[in-house]
């Protein structure tokens, strides 16, 4: 069973050794971050993400830390399809043999606009990436996942997930989706001891994304990525083991930790 997590959790420095774990979008914001904490934890990280540029100088990163040689793997989410996926789940298999987890962190976002100007195709992308290829990279590894003993598929949201607003268009309904989703899996997941779903929230934290939708933001009004990384080592290492299809707001968990309020 599981470990409560409180703002002072603790992890042991091995807490993800001899795991192998996917982090899409791991070229730059909290995806970069998580894989560089994974490895760190002891984790063999597949890299993925569309830069491969950027993905490079995060494997060099893992292995000037002495962390475990990470994978990488380059696709777009937004042209792939189910052969694709395939693929990756193939490209796992051989050079590791194994998958204990999915960090879907990779994430579309244009522009914020009016419903009245967000056309067709920008919808057809967002849903793509945000969404579909959730699903699509999930149910392509699944083979895997249920191979391990202790699985753990974390599913990042933005906080217009569950907060709509006007001119979050298509961005804020595909992350509205993903808790539907999560709820759905973690249900259909019931019988399978050994797989857990679980969906996180960030919420106001100083990346790329959010520099772009809160231009007016300050750095000092959002949490930095490394006061979230005890959290996200929560969810997938062994101490959330049974906890499934549960929303996750790092914002309210965090804040007595970090200081604000």
């Amino acid at each position: 069973m599981f470990t409560t997590f409180t703002p002072d959790y603790h992890p042991s420095s091995n807490l993800l050794a001899q795991r192998v774990i996917l982090v899409t979008g791991a070229g730059s914001g909290l995806g970069r971050a998580a894989a560089l904490t994974f490895a760190r934890h002891g984790a063999t990280v597949i890299l993925h993400g569309r830069n491969v540029e950027r993905l490079e100088h995060a494997y060099d990163e893992i292995e000037g830390q002495g962390g475990p040689s990470p994978i990488i793997l380059p696709l777009d989410l937004a042209s792939a399809g189910e052969r694709d996926f395939a693929a990756v789940e193939q490209a796992i298999r051989a050079q590791s043999g194994r998958l204990d987890g999915i960090l879907h962190s990779a994430v579309h976002f244009t522009h914020l606009t009016d419903l009245a100007h967000e056309p067709l195709e920008h919808w057809l992308t967002t849903l793509r990436v945000n969404l579909a290829a959730v699903h699509g990279l999930t149910h392509a590894c699944l083979p895997l996942l249920q191979s391990a003993a202790d699985a753990s598929v974390l599913v990042s949201a933005e906080m217009h997930g569950l907060q709509p607003a006007a001119f979050w268009g298509a961005f804020a309904v595909s992350h509205s989706a993903l808790r539907s989703y999560v709820t759905i899996q973690a249900q259909e997941w019931e019988a399978l001891p050994g797989l857990r779903i679980n969906l996180l929230v960030p919420g106001p934290v100083d990346s790329p994304l959010r520099a772009r939708t809160h231009p007016g933001e300050t750095a000092a009004a959002r949490m930095r990525p490394s006061e979230l990384m005890p959290l996200y080592l929560y969810l997938m290492g062994p101490d959330s083991r049974g906890m499934s299809g549960q929303v996750f707001e790092a914002q309210r968990l965090l804040a007595p930790a970090s200081g604000r309020a």
